[in-house]
């Protein structure tokens, strides 16, 4: 059991925010007041108020709760705003300058993948999904290394009540099929989309390394069939990794700012 931090009540329940935004599943009132040590009535009180202003959403049994529309979107515009410009947006300038093709930031928002940056080549023939683009999450590179990153019930839920819909005839469209593509991806490191989402089109993605463990965005490069093939794996990863190795430093480096901080407030 540990209290939650924060020298003021705004404080403390905004850290009840984020132990529950940090669960992979949906949480019950009993584990958190066992996480907290506050009393169940007061954690009933604060649970019920996120969920009546949106923050929070409670399951159809009522008994656990998971993270809300409202907060969700709340976390999409702090990635979003956070990598438009900066030393990330940097480092994705630079793969995209090593590479010659266009490279993005994405991360996992509900069953779609959301591109948080993206920097463009500067090569004539090119795709356009700019920040805050979406894109399925069962035909990207990206979605199949995110959702190996979430508990197996989890994926679950996600993926098998969504109709896996074919885009072009490489789309994976058989739940077991992607199930054993993602456990493979997340295997060996790094996915391909071959021309699953849009015919010519061709997608590798790696991990950005979490701070827990678990990671909650990709790096990835794109470009058209006639310049990219799946046979670049050698070529293309060893840049992708050494970006998301930085990605995963800037982050680091931001945390240690912030609490330095606090220590000093």
């Amino acid at each position: 059991m540990s209290e939650l931090s924060g020298s003021t009540p705004i404080a403390r329940t905004f850290a009840l925010l984020e132990l529950i935004a940090s669960k992979p599943d949906f949480v019950s009132l009993q584990m958190l007041a066992r996480e907290t040590g506050l009393p169940k009535p007061t954690l009933h009180r604060m649970l019920a108020h996120f969920v009546n202003e949106g923050l929070l959403v409670r399951q159809t049994d009522r008994r656990l709760y998971g993270t809300g529309p409202r907060l969700r979107a709340f976390a999409e515009s702090l990635l979003l705003n956070a990598t438009q410009s900066g030393s990330r947006h940097a480092v994705l300038k630079a793969l995209v300058q090593e590479l010659g093709e266009t490279c993005n930031i994405t991360t996992l928002s509900g069953g779609e993948v959301l591109y948080l940056d993206r920097v463009e080549t500067s090569e004539p023939l090119r795709f356009h999904l700019g920040p805050g683009s979406r894109v399925p999450l069962h035909c990207s590179a990206s979605g199949k290394l995110l959702a190996g990153q979430l508990p197996e019930s989890a994926r679950r839920t996600l993926l098998g009540y969504a109709p896996l819909e074919p885009f072009t005839d490489a789309t994976i469209t058989d739940f077991d099929v992607l199930e054993a593509e993602i456990q493979r991806s997340c295997e060996r490191g790094y996915a391909i989309d071959a021309e699953e989402f849009i015919y010519g089109l061709v997608c590798f993605a790696v991990l950005v390394p979490g701070s827990r463990g678990r990671s909650s965005q990709c790096v990835a490069v794109q470009g058209p069939s006639l310049r990219l093939s799946v046979d670049d794996a050698d070529r293309i990863l060893p840049a992708l990794r050494r970006a998301a190795d930085a990605l995963c430093a800037i982050e680091a480096e931001s945390r240690t700012a912030s609490y330095g901080r606090k220590a000093s407030a």
